[in-house]
């Protein structure tokens, strides 16, 4: 496999600095660029960072003196230095889809951890173990946008890598609706505990857009390609509520879910078990080898236990039980910035790869 030259956009941030120790050995991506907001441009990567690195690791070595480009001003100079950038930005909605669209009309291909796009209706929002045929739109895509190399893909919310991943498997039974119940970690926001220390012994009841997001997006997922758009299934119907909690990493879900058909708590374990995607088929670097994993203990996954299983890349289910209202309630774990940002994005770019859109 060829290796890829990337840029990070957005690279200051906490997701920026996420790719970046995702990036630091990776076999398939190498970076050579990045861009920020002005108040980084013309500085190197770690004056940039200096004051506020947020990642467990060092800045590696080999970023610490690439000059940062101005994200906006620098998009052809960044275009002609990569095969691809990954976009993390913290801009107003309206302003990200003009700068994404701005690199891929620069012959610039994007993989987006941002939520501007993934209601467009040809840019794929894709879960490679879930929805990987997705990225047969991007020729559409392409073709809307006069591009011969560049488009748009983007990753999916990060609430929903905990439990939407534990639904795919069970379609095939019919699911009517689904309640489910987030309790997300301060680093969704971007957020330390050093940084947000109102978060300290507290709970906060509401995230913005999220449960929007939470009930929308998966029916984007679940959807199919017609007339070189993305049509969103209509079912299941989701009703969520999204709730920050005081934990530094790790969104945990509370789900509860109706079928259409007859099922057991044997069968459904038995899906999870046996369950493997297209990332997983392809052996992409960044896969969890065990897509989903189920405890039998009353009281896993814990954040503290199960959020870096696997690289922090797989999802952990447990309390798998029938229910009174709805006919099974379970809850699941992920890593929010690792399988829900910067490394499903990672993931999403290896299949891109992979498919022969990257190079």
């Amino acid at each position: 496999m060829r290796k890829c030259t990337v840029g990070i956009v957005g690279a200051t941030g906490m997701v920026g600095q996420r790719f970046v120790t995702l990036l630091e050995n990776h076999p398939w991506f190498t970076i050579t660029a990045m861009a920020a907001s002005s108040r980084s441009a013309g500085k190197t990567y770690e004056e940039a960072v200096a004051h506020k690195w947020q990642m467990k690791t060092p800045i590696p070595e080999s970023v610490k003196n690439i000059m940062v480009f101005d994200a906006v001003k620098d998009v052809k100079k960044m275009a002609a230095l990569v095969d691809f950038v990954f976009c993390a930005v913290d801009m107003p909605k309206d302003e990200i889809k003009k700068l994404e669209e701005e690199y891929a009309k620069a012959e610039c291909p994007v993989v987006s951890n941002n939520s501007a796009h993934r209601f467009t209706p040809d840019v794929p929002m894709v879960v490679p173990e879930i929805n990987p045929e997705h990225i047969d739109v991007i020729p559409f895509q392409k073709e809307r946008l006069g591009t011969k190399k560049g488009f748009i893909a983007v990753k999916s919310n990060c609430s929903l890598q905990s439990y939407v991943p534990a639904l795919h498997p069970l379609m095939d039974l019919g699911i009517s609706k689904v309640l489910c119940c987030t309790y997300q970690a301060i680093s969704g926001a971007g957020k330390t505990f050093e940084t947000w220390p109102e978060m300290v012994d507290n709970v906060i009841p509401f995230i913005g857009g999220e449960e929007e997001k939470s009930e929308k997006e998966p029916l984007k997922l679940w959807g199919k390609i017609e007339n070189g758009v993305i049509v969103p299934a209509t079912t299941p119907s989701f009703t969520a509520q999204c709730i920050r909690v005081p934990v530094s990493d790790g969104h945990l879900a509370a789900v509860f879910a109706s079928f259409d058909k007859k099922t057991t708590k044997e069968e459904i374990i038995e899906k999870w078990r046996n369950y493997q995607g297209e990332a997983q088929r392809l052996n992409l670097p960044s896969a969890p080898k065990q897509f989903l994993h189920y405890f039998e203990e009353d009281n896993r996954p814990q954040v503290n236990s199960e959020r870096n299983l696997e690289n922090g890349m797989a999802i952990s289910i447990g309390r798998l039980r029938e229910d009174t209202q709805y006919d099974f309630k379970f809850v699941c774990l992920s890593h929010n910035t690792l399988r829900g940002a910067a490394g499903g994005a990672v993931l999403l770019a290896e299949l891109l790869h992979a498919k022969g859109y990257l190079g």
